[in-house]
């Protein structure tokens, strides 16, 4: 099997299908708004799903809890603060229930929304920034440092906000001298790329208020185009080539003369919307009006962007909503999940990487960024850089339900084993009283009903049962038990981890 040794690329991710939810599981009647900037029109987070919708004399966003599926009503409330359309929303990555808007206003808004969703509609933001002015259509909250939230507008302008205290910390006036396109904080937050219309991208310090690096042209194309950095410190943009193709350019921060990589794509007009996951390093593509989303892969091998697939359907995209990796499900290894914005609909799409095995993928699912920020706001003004604190996805994992579990469960349990006394037939009084709920121990007792159990004497007294003092003992003793348990499966885990990836080097030739 040698011969398929540098041919196909090894890769976890080379399988990875996207499949739309069934229509029960759409939100439907959603009025997605027609505004004509190019923002993803929607925000997600593990709790809530945001949309930028219609709304008559001024803006409007709708939050429903991210299991409601189903119509929305006319009458559904919504955050309507704003005096004009509302042009982008971000979650703040530190809590889920505060999200920034954007707008046509001139201003930025924070909004506090209630555990469960609007009762009634939100008109009084919990903070408003104005420091622009110009139309706002950019966000972007730091990675890692709580509460400093950057803003983008019109009148080329960035600005970096305290939002605890509502202060602007930090103002960039004269860094672009045309429209900002797009704007993104690197991993630790202690710098930020842009694109603009001068078609250059910038790296920029935003304390020191200095661009550290520059390239000039970067896509030759006069339409939109965006930025993201990686988490290794790479930039990929999309934009457009002088023929009006489509294209996809990754670059190293440390040379900016010539891209690593460049892919063209088709001709379509739409703008190019990158979503990255940091902890797969994959990049998603939605086009807006396209009907495809494109995912690639970005590795340290040449080509460095690898085309993995793409999703494909009849409805272009209005816009579309990533979930952060923590509210993914892990049970069903996605790995990703778009809510994608029909004319009326919310249509949830998920990502997923094929697996036999029943136990937590671990390497599909590596430490992500969690709530707990890493620096306070005062700590990133003075100076201090830090990556986000990391959490494990496998709290987030259940085990599926074993087949023999409910042959345990009807295994009937005899009185005689207990009293020591013979079995008496049920009294109508006791026959027509319903069946009590297992207690947690005797749950977790009848896997071991093949083990003697010590005897333990029950008294009865007025028909009421006295738990004897013992029974506390027996259940400190199975819940440690059942800890041993746990640590021998997660190292078996690991141990069948191991000899999955040792046979597929087998399969493909390596050894």
């Amino acid at each position: 099997m040698s011969f398929r040794r540098g041919v196909v690329r090894q890769s976890k991710f080379r399988h990875v299908f996207a499949q739309a939810w069934k229509a029960e599981h759409c939100i439907d009647d959603v009025r997605v708004s027609r505004v004509t900037w190019d923002s993803p029109l929607s925000a997600v987070n593990p709790k809530f799903i945001a949309v930028i919708i219609e709304a008559g004399g001024g803006g409007a966003f709708l939050i429903v809890p991210i299991t409601k599926s189903g119509r929305i009503d006319q009458s559904c409330p919504t955050v309507c603060g704003h005096a004009a359309p509302v042009l982008d929303i971000q979650w703040s990555p530190h809590d889920d229930n505060v999200i920034a808007s954007a707008s046509e206003d001139c201003t930025v808004k924070v909004w506090q929304i209630p555990d469960g969703g609007l009762t009634s509609p939100m008109t009084e933001a919990t903070v408003t920034l104005e420091g622009h002015s110009k139309r706002v259509g950019i966000l972007a909250w730091h990675p890692s440092a709580f509460n400093i939230l950057l803003t983008a507008g019109c009148d080329n302008v960035i600005c970096v906000w305290n939002v605890g205290t509502g202060e602007l910390v930090y103002q960039l006036s004269d860094a672009h001298p045309d429209l900002i396109y797009s704007v993104t904080w690197n991993k630790d937050g202690s710098a930020v790329c842009t694109v603009c219309k001068d078609k250059a991208l910038r790296v920029i310090d935003p304390r020191r208020g200095t661009v550290l690096k520059i390239r000039e042209k970067v896509h030759e194309g006069t339409r939109p185009m965006r930025a993201v950095f990686l988490s290794d410190g790479k930039i990929l943009t999309t934009g457009f080539s002088r023929m009006s193709e489509r294209q996809l350019a990754l670059w190293d921060t440390k040379d900016l003369s010539e891209p690593m990589a460049v892919q063209e794509m088709d001709t379509s007009n739409g703008v190019l919307l990158p979503f990255y996951d940091t902890d797969t390093n994959m990049v998603y593509l939605c086009g807006k009006g396209d009907c495809t989303i494109r995912y690639f892969e970005v590795t340290d091998e040449s080509p460095y962007v690898h085309f993995l697939s793409l999703y494909s359907s009849k409805e272009p995209q209005r816009g579309a909503g990533f979930l952060s990796k923590r509210g993914v499900d892990v049970n069903k290894c996605e790995i990703a999940r778009f809510y994608k914005l029909h004319e009326r609909k919310v249509e949830p799409i998920s990502m997923t990487v094929p697996r036999k095995s029943d136990l937590f993928q671990g390497d599909l699912y590596p430490d992500t960024a969690g709530l707990e920020p890493a620096l306070l706001a005062d700590e990133w003004i003075a100076g201090q850089d830090a990556l986000p604190l990391l959490v494990s996805l496998s709290g987030g994992y259940s085990a599926p339900p074993s087949k023999h579990r409910d042959t345990l469960r009807s295994k009937p349990k005899l009185a005689s084993q207990d009293s020591g006394s013979g079995a008496a037939p049920p009294s109508p009084g006791n026959a027509a009283a319903p069946t009590p709920a297992p207690t947690p121990t005797s749950a977790a007792k009848e896997p071991e009903e093949e083990m003697p159990a010590p005897r333990v004497a029950i008294r009865e007294t007025d028909g009421n049962i006295e738990r004897p003092k013992r029974e506390d003992d027996l259940l400190s003793e199975l819940l440690a038990e059942m800890k041993a348990l746990r640590a021998v499966v997660l190292a078996q885990n690991q141990r069948i981890e191991l000899l999955e990836r040792q046979l597929a080097r087998i399969e493909d030739g390596d050894v």
